[in-house]
């Protein structure tokens, strides 16, 4: 009954998260609408002082939808109005592109992140991390947060370190797969769920979990966050959302939540 309710929680969490991004619009409609920017559910906070910052300037507040890369990639292929795409790995804006779905000449691989495992500020779990890792102590009895497996770039990359590191098979069975890496982090800072795979700038977002170990870079693929706009991007400001994503002012913001800027042309899809 518990896993039930961890699930139901993930997924109500990842809808609300999806619901944010969708209903900041109406507003922004009245005031004049900046361009629509499906981001990754895990770029929140710093997309919004980077939204911030360019209301400031002058500038009509970007309309920012936030969710799993996996799901805004199928909803920009369904025809979804977007005129940035911001993925949390390669392969969704991959398969974008494979799609014919973003301006191929303007994407670039924007930041880099890395992944941890969480649990309750208050927990007093410890993990030796490393090959032969054991994560069965620490769980106990509940299940691993973390995004799904098999499409939401934090649980690709999460499942990736633990068959590298030998756990896999011994947590397969015990995992709480939730629909974005939010969802996953809601989770642990609920208590529902005594460990969590998150990115490590989630973490330090939410003064509600603590760091119980650091993932080996080695143990995963990179994990490179592109940046491109789409194929049907109308706004006049599309573009110059896109450069300012790669300026110094969001520079400032992503480095304050923890992510490392690449800003360097994508070398291929």
């Amino acid at each position: 009954m518990r896993s039930k309710r961890n699930v139901m929680s993930a997924f109500l969490g990842a809808a609300a998260l999806a619901l944010v991004g969708w209903l900041a619009p109406a507003g922004a409609q009245a005031q004049g609408a900046g361009p629509v920017v499906f981001a990754a559910a895990s770029l929140k906070n710093a997309m919004d002082d980077i939204a911030g910052a360019w209301v400031q300037s002058g500038k009509a507040a970007p309309r920012v939808s936030l969710a799993a890369s996996n799901t805004l990639a199928r909803q920009i292929e369904q025809g979804a109005p977007a005129d940035i795409f911001v993925s949390a790995d390669l392969d969704w804006m991959d398969y974008a592109d494979s799609k014919g779905l973003i301006r191929r000449d303007t994407r670039v691989s924007l930041l880099a992140n890395a992944i941890v495992l969480v649990a309750p500020k208050d927990s007093h779990a410890t993990v030796a991390m490393g090959p032969g890792l054991d994560l069965a102590a620490a769980l106990g009895a509940g299940r691993l947060a973390m995004g799904n497996v098999e499409a939401v770039p934090a649980g690709k990359y999460g499942k990736a370190a633990l068959e590298k590191l030998g756990a896999w098979e011994r947590v397969k069975d015990k995992i709480a797969q939730a629909e974005s890496v939010r969802a996953a982090l809601l989770l642990v800072s609920r208590g529902e769920a005594p460990l969590g795979i998150v990115y490590a700038t989630d973490a330090a977002a939410d003064p509600t979990v603590r760091v119980v170990a650091t993932f080996p870079a080695d143990s995963h693929p990179p994990i490179v966050y592109p940046v491109a706009l789409t194929r049907d991007a109308t706004h006049p400001d599309a573009a110059a959302f896109l450069a300012y994503l790669r300026g110094p002012v969001a520079k400032s913001a992503f480095e304050k939540q923890g992510f490392t800027v690449l800003n360097r042309p994508a070398t291929g899809s």
